[in-house]
């Protein structure tokens, strides 16, 4: 059995911590505690889901954990992501997998030091809907991929604090355009500005990214009055329209219209079914530490694309 924490019970830890006891309940996990430092928050969530609270997450660090999912904010997922590891328990990090490129470098070299696994939380990579377009995309229903461009804005969101749209939201479509054209990304240019955010920081961008065959598009903002996740795929045999809330895709050519079969599933219990699975196996995560940093690398060159007006080499 293999047991469980989750550190930060937030909006996102708590959705973590709520499946992971659906998973207690089917047998497949033991959820051994959560911590967060807003103590009060951590016994609510541990009374609701029937498991321990922590304050502080170096005890729940002693618990001899197998696999902890970590949702604090992104400057703390170093030093807490390293607490863990060095016991000797595999990490899932919510995205981005760090506020920078040395401390993502520094949890990925830890981890394979200490042989765990390591899995960063891009959870749109488990929409079905996306799974079902990589699988069209691979067996050549759109022939060449040219371009693929996608749409991710909506209201500000009263938790984010501590970055921009870039690094909360933007991140999420650089890593499934560089999955679904299956390459890493060459360049980045990007303009983007603020204008509501408490910050000072980006709350609107437009991201080019540069392929060696194609390019991508991300748009992106906190200023839109309603939620919009889309992505649309051109290639030179077809064009596919993908809605990630609604995980519809549609597939259009010269000769028909055609609609995927998808069973909608929740992403972060797909994502968390497949960590588990990872951990238990030894297998490879779908995205790794390695693909979490380029997501990272992009992102950070992107608001310095912004910043300086600069098309900028991706390297690393």
């Amino acid at each position: 059995m293999i047991r469980v924490g989750v550190v930060g019970v937030g909006s996102m830890g708590f959705n973590h911590v709520r499946i992971y006891s659906e998973l207690a309940r089917e047998g497949k996990v033991e959820l051994a505690g959560i911590a967060d430092a807003n103590f009060e928050r951590a016994k609510e969530v541990a009374k609701k889901f029937g498991t321990i609270p922590y304050a502080d997450y170096r005890e729940l660090a002693k618990e001899e954990l197998d696999a902890v999912s970590i949702a604090v904010p992104t400057s703390l997922h170093r030093q807490v992501a390293l607490e863990f590891i060095e016991r000797g328990t595999s990490v899932l990090v919510e995205k981005p997998i760090a506020d920078t490129i040395e401390n993502a470098e520094a949890i990925i070299k830890a981890a394979e030091k200490r042989g765990v696994t390591l899995m960063v939380g891009h959870i749109e990579r488990f929409n079905p809907a996306v799974l079902k377009l990589k699988e069209l995309i691979q067996r050549g229903e759109l022939g060449d991929i040219v371009t693929i461009s996608a749409k991710r804005v909506g209201p500000m969101a009263a938790r984010i604090r501590d970055v921009g749209i870039i690094i909360d939201l933007g991140v999420h479509d650089i890593d499934v355009i560089s999955y679904l054209f299956g390459e890493p990304i060459k360049a980045v240019y990007a303009r983007a500005g603020n204008v509501v955010h408490p910050a000072g920081v980006e709350d609107h961008a437009l991201i080019t990214l540069g392929f060696e065959h194609g390019s991508g598009i991300v748009e992106t903002n906190w200023l839109t009055p309603h939620k919009t996740r889309t992505l649309n795929v051109v290639g030179t045999g077809g064009i596919a329209y993908l809605d990630y809330i609604e995980q519809s895709l549609r597939l259009y050519n010269n000769e028909w219209i055609k609609e995927a079969k998808i069973r909608r599933r929740e992403p972060l219990r797909n994502e968390l079914e497949h960590f588990i699975e990872c951990v238990e196996t030894g297998r490879g995560p779908l995205i790794d530490g390695k693909a979490g940093l380029h997501a990272l690398r992009v992102a950070l060159l992107a608001q310095e694309s912004a910043r300086s007006g600069k098309v900028l080499e991706v390297r690393g």
